[in-house]
């Protein structure tokens, strides 16, 4: 059944964890999320290898630059204009700081945990307190084993209309060093995350939960497809109760239809997923056909041997001026 979040329940909640803001009304609560491609601060922390990004780096990245990198990303919040936001390659909670100083339209509150990733690229969340009113968040290992490390998983669990709604925001080991070789990560990724929806389904089989993240893989790839259990057909998501739906697939099969592309061709590996909760006539649900990338002419190379790829902010150390690697993505949720 759905979880309803009763007076007595609230209380005992926020005693635990603290009061947040009230949530304003509102008929559709918009999500989305975003790798914003290597936001990070001038400052060489000594704990990460974030060298290259300094001042004194092999980028020379000056304050100019990085004042360029966040107006950049500016454009592309006001074009999303969502309520909530999960973000991956943030070095920190000092940037993420920044780009939502720079972002005055919203006053959004950060949720942002330190991970152990070596080059000290993080997942954080911004949400708007008055649409959404989190409970509790916590970061969630991944845990790969012989000295190799990973972002965290964020979780953040939260309320909408009194309905409560879980999110996860991700970003999963990279293909660095060889896809092969690399499989295996992304395969421990997925069965964390799993684990993780599977114990809130166990206690509530319709639970809202909504993941975000840059995947690293496609929606086909056995990571995201078996280890996950995502699928892209909506007809069979209740079959058993124990697929979650993978809603990327009005993208597939497209003409620069990814939120990536690579030597050529284009790569669905930024996804919106979500449990069959969200799919059916009660509590919440995903707004039919509100799964979009941004996508415009501004957000991808118009001309070179990089025509159709996004526009992006480095090229190796060429500063190009652009935005990100990846496009952004969103969707609608509503009260049912």
């Amino acid at each position: 059944m759905k979880i309803k979040l009763t007076p007595a329940l609230l209380f005992c909640i926020l005693f635990n964890f603290g009061y947040t803001q009230p949530v304003k009304n509102s008929d559709t609560l918009r999500i989305g999320f975003w790798n914003v491609e290597n936001l990070f601060d001038l400052e060489d922390d000594p704990d990460k290898n974030d060298e290259e990004f300094t001042p004194n780096g092999k980028k020379h990245v000056t304050q100019e630059i990085l004042d360029l990198k966040l107006n950049q990303l500016t454009k592309v919040l006001r074009d999303l204009n969502v309520d909530i936001l999960g973000l991956c390659e943030v070095e920190n909670r000092a940037v993420m700081e920044l780009l939502n100083k720079r972002y005055a339209e919203k006053d959004y509150e950060i949720i942002h945990y330190e991970s152990p990733d070596r080059r000290g690229i993080d997942v954080g969340l911004f949400y708007d307190p008055s649409r959404f009113k989190v409970i509790l968040s916590k970061p969630i290992s991944v845990q790969l084993g012989e000295g190799q490390v990973t972002r965290d998983i964020l979780y953040v669990m939260g309320e909408f209309e009194d309905i409560a709604l879980h999110l996860f925001v991700n970003h999963w080991p990279s293909h660095w060093g060889g896809t092969e070789a690399t499989i295996p990560l992304r395969k421990i990724a997925a069965k964390t995350l799993r684990r993780e929806v599977d114990l809130i389904l166990d206690e509530d089989p319709e639970a809202e939960i909504l993941i975000m993240g840059d995947l690293n893989d496609n929606p086909w790839d056995a990571s995201v497809k078996i280890h996950l259990g995502s699928i892209l057909e909506e007809d069979s998501v209740f079959v058993e109760g124990k697929y979650l739906w993978n809603l990327m697939a009005p993208f597939v099969g497209k003409s620069n239809g990814g939120t990536y592309k690579y030597r050529g061709k284009d790569k669905i590996i930024d996804h919106i997923i979500i449990s069959p909760g969200l799919n059916d006539s009660e509590g919440l649900s995903v707004l039919s056909q509100s799964i979009q990338i941004l996508d415009t002419p501004e957000y991808r190379q118009q001309e070179g041997n990089y025509t159709g790829y996004p526009f992006r902010f480095w090229a190796g150390d060429k500063l190009l001026g652009g935005y990100s690697d990846h496009l952004a993505i969103k969707v609608a949720i509503i009260k049912k």
